[in-house]
């Protein structure tokens, strides 16, 4: 799988949980009040949401890829070949 492409996949799944989260928190209590000043707020906190998993996805998996850790599949320091 190509970089682009699992970046694009993580964004997609990022989008989905923060729409996951905003459609059990949020929606219900705002639904009876939903105007554009609203729909706006909800939409940015949709935004910031993906861009805060996108970035805890990038920082966990994208680390693994840049040291190269996923290739040589490190063990950790605690368990000892005897």
């Amino acid at each position: 799988m190509s970089m682009k492409t699992d970046r694009a996949r993580r964004l997609a799944e990022a989008a989905c949980e923060a729409g996951l989260v905003l459609g059990l928190v949020a929606l219900p209590t705002a639904w009876r009040a939903l105007d554009t000043s609203l729909m706006a707020v909800l939409a940015g906190m949709l935004l910031a949401l993906t861009a805060a998993t996108y970035a805890l996805h990038a920082v966990t998996f994208d680390c693994f890829l840049l040291t190269g850790q996923r290739s040589r599949r490190n063990l950790s320091y605690t368990q000892r070949k005897d």
